[in-house]
C-alpha cells in the first residue's frame, strides 16, 4: 500500500483532546499540521507566550514522549485513538522561577504541575515543608483567611498533603487542617499569582525538583543506575536514592553528547577528565535523553544572553501588567474595604431598624398602657382629691387638737412648774420639821434627863425621908401623942408628902406637855404626808397626760417631766419616831 494511497483514504481532518493542569480543550486538526502548529494552537488558546519551558506528551506502550514540533502529528507514534490525547506539561524548569518566569499563566501552570508532582510524590518533600507549601496552596485558592467564613473542616476535601506524610505521623485530619490553618492565617494580604510563585520558590530548592529520572547501566556487567536530568546538568544517582547524586555533569561542563542505539557517551569540557558512558535498553528512551538533553542545554545557554526582544517586551508588559494588577488589587481591597464598611453600617441600620421597630412596638405597647393607666389615674385622682378633702379636713382637725394640746402643754407646763414649787415648799418644809424634829428630840433628851435627875432626887429624898422617919419614929413613941403642929399644917411628917405631891404634879404637867405636842406633831405629819401622797398621785397624772399628749405638740416631741424630790422617809418621821421613844421610856 503506497502512501498515497493511504492520504486519500485518510480524512482531511482529526480530532485532538489536550488536558492542561486546570483545563481540558478539543480541537479539529487538519491532517497535514505539523507539531508546532497544534503547538501554536493551544498555546494562542490558553494565552501562553513562554512557549519553550512547554510541550505536548503523550504515551507511547510502556513510557511517554514528546510531540516534535518539526514533523507532522500523524506521523508520529501518537495514538490511534479519536480524539487523541495529549497532554500540556511543562517540558523544561527554570532555573530560578522568580527571574525566568514572566507570564502569570506561566507561574499558575508550573505552580499547578509541581503541586500535583508532589502530591504524587514525584518529588520528595519533608512534612514541614509539605505543610508550609499547603498553606500557600490554600492563599492561592481561597484568599485571605477569615475566621467567619473558613470555618473549621472546609479544607476536608482538598489534597493538600502527600499520603506519605499523612502516613508519617499518629495525626487526624482536624490536626493537620490545623496545622495547615496556622500558617495560613499568616499569609493574609497575598495575591493569588504572589502565593503561588511563593510556593515555587520553595519548591525549587527541593532535590527532585524538575529532574527527569531514567534507568540506565554503567557497563556490560549492568550495573543498574538511574539517570537525572534537569536546568543544572545530568546527574548520576543509585537506584535507591534519588536525592543525592553520586556524580553530576553541569551543562558547563560537558562538550558533547553523543548516543549509538544503546550507547550514551558524555565528553566533558576538561580533556583531562575521562568519558562518561552509559547504556539504555530502549531506543525510544535514548531519544527522550537525548531531547530533553538538548533542550536543557539550549535553555541554559539561553539565560545567560542578554534577553531577546520578544522577551524584554513580555517582561515589560509583564511589568505593567503586575502595577495594573496590584492597582487593581489595592482600588479591589479599598471597595472591598468600603464594601465590608457599607455592609457594617447596613447591618447597624438594620440592627438599628430592628431595634427602632422593637422600641416603637414596645412604644406602643406603652402608649395602651398609658392610656388604660390614664383611666386608671383619673380615677385614682378623683378618689385622690376626696381623700386629700378628707385629709385637709382631718388636718383642720389635727391642727386644731394640736393648737389644743399646746394649749394643754403650756397649761401643763405651768402646773408642772407649779408642782415643783410645792415640792420644793414641801421639801423645805419636811427638812424643817426634821430640824425642829432633832430639835424637839434634844429636848425630850433633856427632858428626860431632868426626870431622871429628878427621879434620883426623889429617890434621894425619899431615902432621906425614910431615914429620919427611922430616928424620929421612937421620939414619938416616948411621946405618946404627938406635939401640936405649928400653924402652917402639916409641917413635918408630911413635908415630904408634900414634897413628893409636888413633883408628882410637875411630872403631870410635863407629861401631859409633851403629850399634846406629840399628838401636835403627829396631825401635822400625817396632814404633811398626805399633802405628799396627793402631790405625787397629781404629778403622776400629768405624767401620763403628757406622754399621750405629747406626740402632738407643736415641736413634734414628747415631753417628759422630771419626778418630784423624793424625801427620804427616815428625815420625815424622824421627829416622831424620837418622841415615841421618850414616851416608851417615860
Amino acid at each position: 500500500m503506497s502512501i498515497l494511497g493511504l492520504k486519500k483514504k485518510q480524512p482531511k481532518t482529526f480530532k485532538v483532546k489536550v488536558i492542561t493542569m486546570d483545563a481540558e480543550m478539543e480541537f479539529s486538526c487538519e491532517v497535514k499540521w505539523k507539531g508546532k502548529d497544534l503547538f501554536d494552537l493551544v498555546c494562542r488558546t490558553i494565552g501562553l507566550r513562554e512557549t519553550w519551558f512547554f510541550g505536548l506528551r503523550y504515551t507511547v506502550k510502556d513510557t511517554y514522549a514528546w510531540l516534535k514540533t518539526e514533523k507532522r502529528v500523524l506521523d508520529q507514534e501518537v495514538p490511534k485513538d479519536s480524539p487523541i490525547t495529549f497532554h500540556f506539561l511543562a517540558k523544561f524548569f527554570p532555573e530560578k522561577v522568580e527571574e525566568e518566569l514572566v507570564q502569570e499563566i506561566t507561574q499558575h501552570l508550573f505552580f499547578l504541575q509541581v503541586k500535583k508532582q508532589i502530591l504524587d510524590e514525584e518529588i520528595f518533600c519533608s512534612p514541614e515543608a509539605s505543610v508550609l507549601l499547603a498553606s500557600y496552596a490554600v492563599q492561592a485558592k481561597y484568599g485571605d483567611y477569615d475566621p467567619n467564613f473558613h470555618k473549621p473542616g472546609f479544607l476536608a476535601q482538598d489534597e493538600l498533603l502527600p499520603k506519605r506524610v499523612l502516613m508519617q505521623y499518629q495525626m487526624t485530619a482536624d490536626m493537620w487542617e490545623e496545622k495547615i490553618t496556622a500558617w495560613y492565617a499568616e499569609h493574609r494580604g497575598i495575591a493569588r499569582d504572589e502565593a503561588e510563585m511563593d510556593y515555587l520558590k520553595i519548591a525549587q530548592d527541593l532535590e527532585m525538583y524538575g529532574v527527569s529520572y531514567f534507568s540506565i547501566t554503567q557497563n556490560k556487567r549492568d550495573t543498574e543506575l538511574l539517570l537525572g536530568v534537569d536546568a543544572q546538568g545530568l546527574h548520576i544517582y543509585n537506584p535507591n536514592s534519588k536525592l543525592n547524586p553520586n556524580k553530576s555533569f553541569p551543562w558547563s561542563g560537558i562538550r558533547n553528547i553523543s548516543y549509538s542505539e544503546k550507547e550514551f557517551t558524555i565528553k566533558p569540557l576538561d580533556k583531562k577528565k575521562d568519558v562518561f558512558k552509559f547504556y539504555s535498553s530502549q531506543l525510544r528512551v535514548n531519544k527522550l535523553i537525548l531531547q530533553l538533553c538538548i533542550g536543557n542545554h539550549d535553555l541554559f545557554m539561553r539565560r545567560r544572553k542578554a534577553d531577546s526582544i520578544e522577551v524584554q517586551q513580555m517582561r515589560a508588559q509583564a511589568k505593567e501588567e503586575k502595577a495594573r494588577k496590584k492597582m487593581e488589587r489595592q482600588i479591589l481591597a479599598r471597595e472591598k474595604q468600603l464594601r465590608e464598611e457599607a455592609e457594617r453600617a447596613k447591618e447597624e441600620m438594620e440592627r438599628r431598624l430592628f431595634q427602632l421597630q422593637d422600641e416603637a412596638r414596645l412604644a406602643n405597647e406603652a402608649l395602651l398602657r398609658s392610656e388604660e393607666t390614664a383611666d386608671l389615674l383619673a380615677e385614682k385622682a378623683q378618689i385622690a382629691e376626696e381623700e386629700a378633702k378628707l385629709l385637709a379636713h382631718k388636718a383642720a382637725e389635727a391642727e386644731q387638737e394640736r393648737q389644743r394640746l399646746e394649749v394643754t402643754a403650756m397649761k401643763t407646763k405651768e402646773e408642772k412648774r407649779l408642782m415643783e414649787q410645792k415640792m420644793r415648799e414641801a421639801e423645805q418644809l419636811a427638812v424643817k420639821l426634821v430640824e425642829q424634829s432633832e430639835r424637839r428630840s434634844k429636848e425630850a433628851d433633856h427632858l428626860k434627863q431632868d426626870l431622871s435627875e429628878a427621879k434620883d432626887a426623889e429617890r434621894r429624898a425619899k431615902q432621906k425621908l425614910l431615914e429620919i422617919t427611922k430616928t424620929t419614929y421612937p421620939l414619938i413613941a416616948a411621946y405618946s401623942s404627938p406635939p401640936p403642929p405649928p400653924d402652917g399644917g402639916d409641917l413635918n411628917l408630911e413635908t415630904g408628902s408634900v414634897r413628893m405631891d409636888f413633883k408628882d404634879s410637875d411630872m403631870k404637867r410635863l407629861s401631859m406637855e409633851i403629850e399634846r405636842e406629840r399628838l401636835e406633831y403627829m396631825e401635822k405629819s400625817k396632814h404633811l404626808q398626805d399633802q405628799l401622797k396627793e402631790l405625787k398621785s397629781e404629778i403622776e397624772s400629768l405624767k401620763l397626760e403628757e406622754q399621750q399628749a405629747g406626740v402632738f405638740s407643736h415641736r413634734g416631741e414628747a415631753r417628759v417631766y422630771p419626778d418630784p424630790p423624793y424625801i427620804p422617809h427616815s428625815n420625815r418621821n424622824s421627829a416622831y419616831m424620837a418622841q415615841m421613844a421618850y414616851f416608851e421610856e417615860v
